[in-house]
């Protein structure tokens, strides 16, 4: 987790990259890049050190909801009548809201940056169901007013210090808003390190 920068000039990681070349590997495969193209970003690509740089070299590649990295600051999410589903590699925003009428909205941040200790997420929800999928050691606080409606943590740690923070501030009228950690699998750990002793 990384404070007090703007989205772009944060530092990208190797899975970072990772995710980029992925995606220049398929525009190379079905002809949306030449192969001096491919190789001159891939290139690009693994010497890049800020999130800003990876960004730029799929930003004609790909529909913003599609890119491997997205940069979205204040932008709200919004579900009116509808499901909107954000997820991925997101920076999210130290502050944002989230509408859900009659809609459903899913922010899943297993694999977001979290630009400060505590993000507050601004929560409405007529009729609609707001779902957040927090990693582990992140605490879910929420607050505000439901009406005629359900809020819920599940599998949320207890608070310590240092702890990074998400608090909801919501206001919920025939709606749902929940958050949820995921517990890790054992059997996929297990797979997974049954296949690396092979």
């Amino acid at each position: 987790m990384t404070f007090g920068r703007a989205p772009r000039d944060l530092r990208a990681s190797d899975a970072d990259r990772e995710r980029v070349i992925t995606l220049l590997g398929e525009a190379a495969g079905d002809g949306r890049l030449t192969l001096a193209e491919h190789a001159e970003r891939a290139e690009q690509a693994y010497a890049a050190r800020t999130l800003g740089e990876l960004a730029t070299l799929t930003a004609d590649l790909a529909a913003p909801s599609a890119q491997p990295i997205r940069l979205e600051s204040r932008r709200g999410v919004a579900g009116i009548f509808a499901r909107e589903r954000r997820d991925g590699r997101w920076v999210v925003p130290s502050s944002f809201p989230v509408t859900a009428i009659f809609g459903e909205v899913v922010l899943d941040l297993r694999d977001a940056l979290l630009q400060t200790g505590r993000t507050i997420v601004y929560v409405t929800a007529i009729g609609g169901h707001v779902q957040l999928i927090v990693p582990e050691g992140v605490l879910v606080e929420m607050n505000g007013k439901a009406l005629l409606g359900r809020t819920a943590v599940r599998g949320a740690p207890l608070p310590a210090p240092g702890q990074p923070v998400i608090e909801v501030r919501l206001f919920a009228l025939g709606g749902t808003v929940r958050a949820v950690t995921p517990r890790r699998s054992r059997w996929r750990g297990a797979l997974r390190r049954g296949g690396q002793d092979r």
